[in-house]
């Protein structure tokens, strides 16, 4: 489990064009000038957080709840002047607590399908709570550092090579393009016609990539060729190959800006794991068989399958 975004906010669409409708008007226009304060009782500059700023069948809607609406917004449109913000913000709150009194009047709140429903979102908001509280002083910025100057910085330079590939079902269509390269066709312009695999559109260039990025039966026929030379047809679990390559180089290991967003994932994904591990181990957890009866003890649990590796990009060949 991994923390999730927020839903986008339903009239954040809305709240944008009336934003941007609003900002294109001088202050004016957009609302009439008050009235001087008596001198003798001035208006606080900022009014209190509990100022009551409407009332929906005598429920308060107070400036805190449009400031915690406000915290919902993407920051192009938090940063909107609050005499625009804050009004259709209210307008909005207001919709919101009428449609939730109706709700209720029509006794929804006991209806079993919708308990169900706001206690699975409980949960939901509570593990979010939780995780992010647990996680939030181990994936640090020195954190990320630490990690990079481990794994990363003096990792010494690695080969790669640029090549391209024609990928087809059998040896004989995989023989049929070599000869035809080898008679003086066009490798890119073959690829575009015969190959089946990623990057067919571009004459199957699969761009530079490191040995370990690829299944290993392409990755020792790719690694074995010099620029300019061609493979003899490579079998791999996606087909048969042709492998052409481009160039090969040393590459360095990316700067700690490169590799800084993908470190961090790595940091989340681990330290949410170690949080739900310490979460079930804390917990005292019972189970039992689907009919609700006791398992015996010689019922050994089926090992979950193992889970699929992730994608990565440039195709089916690549691991």
């Amino acid at each position: 489990m991994t923390p999730r975004r927020r839903p986008a906010h339903p009239l954040r669409a809305g709240l944008a064009l009336a934003i941007a409708l609003g900002a294109a008007q001088p202050l004016s226009a957009q609302q009439p000038a008050p009235a001087a304060p008596p001198a003798a009782a001035p208006t606080p500059a900022t009014p209190p957080g509990d100022t009551v700023v409407a009332r929906v069948d005598g429920e308060p809607i107070t400036l805190a709840d449009l400031s915690a609406a406000a915290r919902e917004l993407p920051d192009e449109l938090r940063a909107a002047p609050p005499q625009v913000l804050y009004p259709l913000l209210l307008d909005q709150v207001i919709a919101g607590r009428a449609v939730t009194a109706a709700a209720r009047r029509a006794g929804l709140d006991r209806d079993e399908a919708v308990r169900a429903r706001i206690r699975r979102a409980e949960e939901q908001e509570l593990q979010q709570a939780w995780l992010t509280a647990e996680i939030a002083s181990r994936v640090t910025d020195a954190a990320i550092r630490a990690r990079y100057d481990q794994q990363v910085a003096n990792r010494p330079a690695e080969e790669e090579v640029h090549a391209r590939h024609i990928l087809v079902p059998t040896e004989s269509e995989a023989r049929t393009a070599l000869a035809e390269i080898r008679g003086g066709a066009d490798f890119t312009a073959v690829a575009q016609r015969m190959s089946t695999g990623p990057g067919s559109r571009e004459g199957g260039d699969l761009g530079f990539f490191r040995r370990g990025d690829m299944v290993p039966e392409f990755a020792e026929a790719a690694f074995a060729l010099q620029p300019g030379q061609v493979s003899e047809p490579v079998r791999s679990p996606f087909g048969w190959h042709i492998i052409k390559v481009e160039e090969r180089r040393r590459a360095a290991p990316p700067s700690f800006d490169d590799a800084a967003t993908q470190i961090r994932q790595q940091l989340l994904e681990a330290e949410v794991q170690a949080a739900v591990t310490r979460a079930r181990d804390a917990a005292r957890v019972e189970r039992f068989n689907l009919d609700g009866s006791t398992p015996r003890p010689t019922d050994a649990a089926e090992p979950p399958a193992p889970a699929a590796p992730a994608a990565r990009p440039g195709g089916p060949i690549r691991r």
